[in-house]
C-alpha cells in the first residue's frame, strides 16, 4: 500500500508520529519518501538519531509549522499521502491561549487542506479527538472545526483526492497521559490526583492508533469520520492497580475537562454506521456513497437514532487484571 509512495506526517515528532514512522519503516521498506514535518528542532534531532537518514534512505526531516502555508506547500511537493497529526492539545492551556490554538488547529488545518489541493495530494487522513464530539472546551471546539474543514474539503477535491478523519481518545502511555503521570507520582512518593472518582476513559494503544490510520488510508472514500471500538476503564481502578495503598486526592473537575470521553454524540447517530470493529460517521447521505460502503464492508448497519458512544455507557470495560498487564508492558519499555 505504501511501497513506492511518498508520505508526509505533520506533527511527526509527537508520540503518534514516532510510533507511526517506526511502523511504516518496518512494514513498508520500499516506501519512496517519508517526510517528518514538525516545528520542534530538538525532537527532530532526537528522532534523527533513532531513525538516521544514513540508514533509512526514504526519510526526510522538514522543520516547519502548519501556520506557514508556503513552507507546507514546499514540503508537499510530489507527496501522495498526508497524515495530519500536528495540533496544540493541552485542554487547560487552550482555555488561556485560545488565539494560539485557533492559529494551529483551525487555520493550520485550512493551510494544509489548501496546500494539498494545490499540490494534488491523493489521500489525507486527519487525526481528531473525542473532545471534538460535543466540545466543552476550546481545544475540542478547534478540533471540531478542523474535522469540518477536512470532511468538507472533499467537495472541492474532485474524485481523485480524498480527505478523511480518524477520531479517537487519549492514547494510554503517551506523553501527558494518566499512566505515566501516576507512575511518576509513585516514583516521587506523591499522592495520586484525581479530578473525580467517577471518571472513565477509553483505552487505546499507540499500535492501535497506528493500525487505525493505516487501515483508513486504504478503506476511506473521503468525507467520513472513522471511530474505533475500544474498551473503557475507570481512572480510579488504574490508580489502585498501580499502587493500592497510595493516597488519592480529589481535586475537582478542571476547566474544560469532561467526566467521560465521548466519540459519537446522539446527534451524530443519524449518519453513523456500525462496520464491525469500527464506527463510521458518513456526513454525506448520498446513495451512491452508501452503496460503496455496503459493497466494501461485510458488516454495514445503521446505529439506532439515540445512539451515543461514550466511555461511561460502553459495554466493554477493562478489568483490574487487564490494567495490570497494560501497566507491566508500559514499564518494560
Amino acid at each position: 500500500m505504501l511501497n513506492n509512495k511518498s508520505l508526509l506526517v505533520t506533527g511527526g515528532t509527537g508520540s503518534f508520529g514516532q510510533a507511526f514512522v517506526e511502523f511504516v519503516l518496518k512494514r513498508f521498506p520500499k516506501i519512496k519518501r517519508l517526510v517528518i514535518f514538525s516545528r520542534d528542532e530538538l525532537k527532530q534531532h532526537q528522532m534523527a538519531l533513532k531513525f538516521p537518514t544514513s540508514k533509512y534512505k526514504s526519510i526526510r526531516y522538514f522543520i516547519g509549522d502548519v501556520r506557514d502555508k508556503e513552507r507546507l506547500y514546499r514540503a508537499l511537493k510530489n507527496i501522495d499521502i498526508v497524515i495530519h497529526a500536528a495540533a496544540l492539545k493541552q485542554v487547560s492551556t487552550a482555555e488561556y491561549n485560545p488565539n494560539e490554538y485557533i492559529k494551529t488547529n483551525v487555520i493550520g488545518a485550512q493551510n494544509l487542506i489548501e496546500s494539498c489541493l494545490d499540490t494534488k495530494v491523493k489521500t489525507v487522513i486527519a487525526l481528531s479527538t473525542d473532545k471534538a464530539a460535543a466540545p466543552v472546551n476550546l481545544y475540542g471546539a478547534t478540533k471540531l472545526c478542523s474535522d469540518k474543514l477536512f470532511t468538507a474539503a472533499n467537495y472541492y477535491s474532485g474524485l481523485k483526492m480524498k480527505f478523511s478523519v480518524v477520531r479517537y481518545g487519549n492514547v494510554m502511555g503517551s506523553r501527558g497521559s494518566v499512566l505515566p503521570v501516576f507512575l511518576n507520582c509513585v516514583k516521587n512518593k506523591k499522592p495520586f490526583e484525581l479530578t473525580d472518582r467517577r471518571m472513565t476513559r477509553f483505552n487505546l494503544t499507540l499500535k492501535q492508533a497506528t493500525d487505525m490510520v493505516i487501515w483508513s488510508i486504504s478503506n476511506s472514500f473521503g468525507g467520513e469520520i472513522f471511530i474505533p471500538k475500544l474498551p473503557s476503564f475507570k481512572i480510579l481502578d488504574l490508580a489502585k492497580v498501580i499502587k493500592s495503598d497510595n493516597k488519592i486526592v480529589i481535586s475537582g473537575i478542571k476547566k474544560g475537562e469532561k467526566l467521560h470521553e465521548e466519540m459519537i454524540t446522539s446527534s451524530d447517530s443519524t449518519t453513523t454506521y456500525d462496520i464491525g470493529d469500527k464506527y463510521v460517521i458518513i456526513l454525506s447521505n448520498e446513495k451512491n456513497l452508501i452503496d460503496k460502503y455496503k459493497k466494501k464492508f461485510k458488516i454495514f448497519r445503521k446505529v439506532r437514532e439515540d445512539f451515543s458512544y461514550n466511555s461511561k455507557d460502553n459495554t466493554v470495560y477493562l478489568s483490574k487484571k487487564d490494567l495490570k498487564k497494560i501497566i507491566d508492558n508500559f514499564r518494560k519499555k
